[in-house]
């Protein structure tokens, strides 16, 4: 099989990017970045491409007629440079279909949150305040709805009486940096399968990593 080409969408500082960056560097995933887009001009994420020689893009949505527009140019400039996979890198926009169908299931975003808890901006804070015993993250494919997309893998953590959004984040935040890259592995290695509203993961049955609460 190829190496995989990858185009990662960004809008703050990055720390999903630079865990997969640091993946492909290593040789754990057999990718190349071809890109990064970001919407936000200060985005550290642009940082972290300069670091690696990754190319980068600013495309600001004010610069476009519409989001039709914006999204079919992302859509045409990731074309451009051969990406296979698209990877929603804390992009914090909701995707639209102009971008989605050049990309069927080929476009996957982390979520911090066990999906379909959760929802939507701030998955950390809904989960703390509704006093959740055990939190976590998802991988899942995009579609056009708000977090919808098929699931493709789940980090679970444990959640405590005094959380907050920043304490129960951060703990979150490790398990993204770990099954993130994990899922554009399966990926790239053709292991995932898509049937209607689940992905099943060939050869592999366990989707969902769990962790000892008492650890």
């Amino acid at each position: 099989m190829s190496k995989l080409t990858l185009g990662v969408l960004a809008s703050g500082s990055g720390s999903n990017f630079q865990s997969i960056i640091d993946k492909t560097e290593s040789g754990y995933l057999d990718a190349d970045i071809a890109v990064l887009i970001s919407d936000n001009p200060k985005a550290f994420a642009l940082e972290r491409a300069r670091n690696h020689n990754i190319e980068s893009l600013v495309l600001r949505p004010k610069d476009f007629d519409n989001k039709s527009s914006y999204y079919a140019h992302i859509a045409d400039e990731l074309k451009k440079r051969g990406v296979s996979l698209v990877i929603l890198a804390g992009f914090m926009r909701v995707v639209k279909k102009e971008l989605i169908q050049e990309f069927p299931n080929k476009i996957m975003n982390i979520h911090p949150a066990l999906l379909p808890s959760f929802p939507g901006l701030h998955g950390q804070k809904q989960a703390a305040d509704y006093g959740v015993k055990i939190a976590g993250c998802t991988v899942h494919f995009v579609d056009e709805g708000v977090d919808t997309g098929p699931i493709i893998i789940q980090a679970a953590v444990p959640a405590y009486h005094d959380d907050t959004e920043e304490t129960l984040g951060e703990r979150i935040l490790k398990e993204e940096h770990k099954i993130f890259p994990y899922a554009i592995k399966l990926f790239s290695e053709g292991k995932l399968s898509v049937e209607g509203q689940k992905v099943v993961m060939l050869g592999n049955k366990n989707n969902i990593v769990l962790h000892n609460p008492a650890q």
